[in-house]
């Protein structure tokens, strides 16, 4: 592999694995197990796919750029994840895919030591950087993906990398 141009590249490439990594596993699952819960949490696949396209958009659209987001707790409905019963692992995939483009876009386009924009997204507090949000949106995946990764193997679908 060629090595990173820099510390963005570093951040971007691994939010890039990570994020197929996830699809991955849902995509190797039979419907059935995508719309069901093995975990006592009662959290689905689906669902987990729409909370990660979430946490993008909140972190980076609603909070660094500051942007106005309709629904920025648009993954969570009675205080849990949720997914309709029309949405669709394709659909799903196709959102977080294009949330991935505009990361990308936001981390290669901006100084990793910028400050997010002051708005609702901090509650009050501090702005967080770029840079922390990127560190912050890794350990979400990573997080996440062990939990797939658990998911998928009682469910008999891929498991490893």
């Amino acid at each position: 592999m060629t090595p990173a141009a820099g510390q963005a590249e570093v951040f971007v490439r691994y939010l890039d694995f990570y994020r197929e990594t996830v699809l991955a596993k849902a995509g190797g699952l039979p419907e059935a197990e995508l719309r069901s819960s093995r975990l006592p949490s009662g959290w689905t696949p689906l669902e987990l796919l729409k909370h990660l396209r979430f946490v993008e958009l909140r972190w980076l659209d609603w909070g660094f750029q500051g942007r106005a987001v309709d629904e920025p707790w648009g993954d969570r409905k009675d205080d849990r994840w949720h997914v309709g019963p029309a949405e669709t692992l394709a659909e799903l995939a196709a959102a977080l895919r294009a949330q991935g483009v505009h990361t990308t876009a936001v981390i290669t386009g901006n100084d990793l030591a910028g400050i997010g924009q002051p708005g609702p997204r901090w509650a009050g507090d501090d702005p967080a950087t770029l840079e922390r949000i990127c560190f912050h949106l890794l350990q979400e995946y990573a997080r996440h993906a062990g939990h797939l990764d658990i998911v998928a193997e009682l469910a008999g679908g891929p498991i490893g990398e």
